[in-house]
C-alpha cells in the first residue's frame, strides 16, 4: 500500500507539469520536434529571389522605383514564371510616379501582394469559406498595413504572419486568419489559392476547434486546432537579380520576391536560423503542398499524458517487483522501446512528444531505486545486527546480499539442534568468586561458538551456562546432521584443551553434556513487536534438549536422536533407548568418539 501511495505521489507531481504545459517542457517539446521531425524536398513549384545589398547598390538605393519593379515581374514572367508573389508592403504611392506601371504588371500575370500585421483594427477583404462543422477556432488577426488601391485592385493579398512559438521561434504558421468580419489568407496560402484557381476555401472543423484546410484541387491539410500549419524549411531555389537570366529556376515556378538587403526587411528567427519574410511565406508554400507533412493532432496532449502514465508506471512495476538486476534490465528496455516510439511517431508525422515520458521515468526509476536501496539497506543492517554475533560473519555477509534467502516473518524449517549444557555449574558457582566463575564460563562458551560458527551453524542463544545451536537455517546446508556432529566433536575436544588452561590457573575443570536431534519446526522471529529473537521451537527442538540432559544418566558426553543418526555418513554406535518427556515411545540414542 505504502509503494502504490509513493507511485501515486509520482505520477501526480510529474504529471502536473504535463498537463498544465509549463513552458520549459513546451521549449523541450519543440526542440525535440526540431531535431527528429525527417528534413523534406522542395516541390519545384517555387523559387525565391532575394534583393540583395548588390542588387541595391546596383539599383542606386532602396526601394526602387515602381517601373523599375513592373520591369522585373514582367521579365520573370517573360522567363516563364507561374506566378510572382512581392512579400513587400507598399503603402504609400510611389514618388516617381510608377504605380500605374506596376499594376499593369500585377494584373497581367498571377500576382500576390502581403500585407503586414499591424494592431490597428484594419483587416483586408475576406475571403470565400466553407466551414464543415461549427465555425469556431482559428488564428486572430490583429489588422494590417494596407498596400495602396491601385495595387490592391490589380493583384491578391495575403497576410505574411509569422507568429513565434514560447521559445521566439516560428514553426506552426497559419493557413487562414480570424476577422471580426469573416476568414482572410495568410500569405503563403493565397498563393497556393492563385495557382490552383481556386475561389474557396473547404475548412473542418471538430469540438476542439479546426482539423484540417482545403484549398480547392489541392489535398487537405491537416493542422492544428487553431488552423496552424507545421512549416518544413526546405531548402528552395534562390537567386538574385544578378542570376535573373537563369531560366531555370524561373520557368514554370512561381517566384518569392523580398528584400534581404541589411537593414530593410526584419529577420525572424526559425529553427533554420534568421529568416526574411518572403522566405518564411515560401516555406509556408512548400509545406502545404508536401503529403504526409508533420502536424500536432488535436489528441496529442492525451496521447502524451497516456504514454507518461504507462512509462510511470512500467518502471515503477518493473522495479519494485523484479529486482535491481532485473529491475534495471527492464527499466532500460522500457525506457528504449518509448524513446523509439516517440521517434516512429515523429517519423510519421504525428507531433506527439515522449521526451518529458523518459525524463519522468528516469526520476520515476531514480526514486525506485532510492528507496529500494534504501530498504535494502535498513535490512542488511537489521541482518547484521541480528546475525552478527551468531552467525560466522561470511555468512552474514551471504545473507546481506541475498536476503531472500532468509524468511525473517517465520517459516517450517528442517533443520539440526544443538544442545550444551556445563555440569555441575551451579557448586561451582557457589564455590568459586565471581570473577572466575564468570572467566570460565565465557571461555566455554566462547570456545563453543567458535566451534559452531566454524562449521556454519547459527548460535540461537546463550541460557545461563547453556547454548543452543541451529545447523541449516537461516541458509541452506544440505549436509547440516553431519555439520552439528562435527561441531559436537570439535566443542569436546576445545573443552577438552580448555581444561589444560584452567589446570594450569589451578582452576577447576569443566565437563560439558552435548544433544543432538534433527526435525521440523518453526523457524523465525519470536517475541513482541518490541523485543524478539530468531529462533526456533518445536518438538524437535525440546527433544534435542532433553537429549542433552540425558547425558548424565547415560554417562557420554555427546547423544544423537535417530533423525540426525540415519541422515550422517558418521559411524555412530547405539548407546541405549530412553524416554523422554511428551514421548509415548523410548527413543533410540547414537554416540560418536
Amino acid at each position: 500500500m505504502i509503494r502504490f501511495f509513493q507511485l501515486l505521489a509520482i505520477v501526480v507531481l510529474l504529471g502536473v507539469p504535463l498537463v498544465q504545459q509549463w513552458t520549459p517542457l513546451q521549449i523541450l517539446k519543440l526542440k525535440t520536434f526540431d531535431v527528429f521531425v525527417t528534413e523534406q524536398q522542395p516541390s519545384g513549384y517555387f523559387s525565391i529571389l532575394n534583393i540583395n545589398e548588390e542588387d541595391v547598390e546596383a539599383e542606386g538605393g532602396y526601394p526602387f522605383p515602381r517601373k523599375r519593379l513592373a520591369e522585373i515581374q514582367n521579365e520573370l514572367i517573360s522567363k516563364g514564371a507561374l506566378g510572382v508573389g512581392w512579400v513587400i508592403s507598399f503603402p504609400q504611392k510611389d514618388r516617381f510616379g510608377g504605380d500605374l506601371d506596376f499594376a499593369e504588371s500585377l494584373a497581367s500575370a498571377p500576382s500576390v501582394l502581403a500585407t503586414f500585421e499591424n494592431d490597428n483594427g484594419t483587416y483586408p477583404m475576406t475571403t470565400g469559406t466553407v466551414i464543415l462543422g461549427q465555425d469556431h477556432g482559428g488564428f486572430k488577426a490583429k489588422g494590417v498595413v494596407q498596400n495602396i488601391s491601385l495595387l490592391r485592385e490589380a493583384a491578391y493579398q495575403g497576410i505574411a504572419v509569422a507568429p513565434t512559438e514560447v521559445d521566439q521561434l516560428v514553426r506552426r504558421m497559419p493557413l487562414l486568419l480570424r476577422t471580426p468580419d469573416g476568414w482572410v489568407s495568410a500569405y503563403g496560402t493565397e498563393v497556393l489559392k492563385v495557382l490552383a484557381g481556386a475561389d474557396t476555401y473547404l475548412i473542418k472543423t471538430s469540438e476542439a476547434g479546426i482539423q484540417e484546410i482545403r484549398v480547392k484541387g489541392l489535398p487537405p491539410v491537416k493542422t492544428d486546432t487553431l488552423g496552424r500549419k507545421w512549416i518544413s524549411w526546405v531548402n528552395t531555389p534562390q537567386f538574385s537579380l544578378t542570376d535573373i537570366k537563369n531560366t531555370e529556376l524561373i520557368k514554370n515556378r512561381f517566384i518569392f520576391v523580398g528584400v534581404t538587403a541589411k537593414g530593410v526587411m526584419p529577420q525572424v528567427a526559425t529553427p533554420s536560423g534568421l529568416l526574411e519574410p518572403h522566405k518564411i511565406q515560401t516555406a509556408l508554400s512548400e509545406s502545404i503542398l508536401i503529403e504526409d507533412s508533420p502536424f500536432i493532432p488535436d489528441y496529442a496532449l492525451l496521447a502524451e499524458i497516456g504514454i507518461y502514465l504507462a512509462t510511470t508506471v512500467l518502471i515503477w512495476f518493473f522495479l519494485n517487483f523484479f529486482g535491481v538486476t532485473w529491475g534495471l534490465v527492464f527499466f532500460l528496455l522500457t525506457s528504449a522501446l518509448i524513446a523509439y516510439l516517440g521517434y516512429s511517431l515523429i517519423q510519421a508525422n504525428l507531433l506527439i512528444d515522449v521526451t518529458w515520458s523518459l525524463i519522468s521515468g528516469f526520476v520515476t526509476g531514480s526514486i525506485a531505486f532510492y528507496l529500494n536501496f534504501r530498504e535494502q539497506y535498513k535490512l542488511r543492517q537489521q541482518i547484521k545486527k541480528q546475525f552478527e554475533h551468531y552467525l560466522d560473519p561470511r555468512q552474514v555477509k551471504k545473507l546481506q546480499d541475498n536476503p531472500e534467502l532468509l524468511k525473517l516473518g517465520g517459516e517450517k524449517r528442517y533443520a539440526t539442534y544443538l544442545f550444551t549444557d556445563v555440569r555441575g555449574f551451579t557448586s561451582m558457582s557457589e564455590s568459586l568468586p565471581p570473577e572466575e566463575v564468570t572467566y570460565i564460563m565465557n571461555r566455554a562458551l566462547t570456545e563453543q561458538q567458535e566451534a559452531v560458527q566454524k562449521h556454519e551453524g547459527m548460535v540461537d542463544k546463550y541460557i545461563g551456562d547453556a547454548m543452543m545451536a541451529i545447523f541449516n537455517a537461516p541458509l541452506d546446508q544440505p549436509d547440516h546432521e553431519t555439520r552439528a556432529i562435527r561441531c559436537a566433536l570439535d566443542i569436546v575436544k576445545n573443552m577438552e584443551e580448555l581444561n589444560k588452561e584452567l589446570s594450569y590457573m589451578k582452576l577447576p575443570s569443566i565437563a560439558i553434556g552435548i544433544g543432538i536431534n534433527s526435525g521440523e519446526a518453526v523457524i523465525g522471529n519470536m517475541g513482541s513487536d518490541s523485543r524478539f529473537d530468531y529462533t526456533a521451537i518445536g518438538d524437535a527442538v525440546n527433544t534435542a534438549a532433553r537429549l542433552e540432559s540425558a547425558t548424565k544418566e547415560v554417562g557420554v558426553d555427546l547423544l544423537i536422536g535417530k533423525n540426525t543418526a540415519q541422515f550422517t555418513k558418521f559411524k555412530l554406535e547405539l548407546v541405549t533407548t530412553i524416554n523422554v518427556k511428551g514421548k509415548a515411545e523410548a527413543l533410540s540414542v547414537y554416540t560418536t568418539r
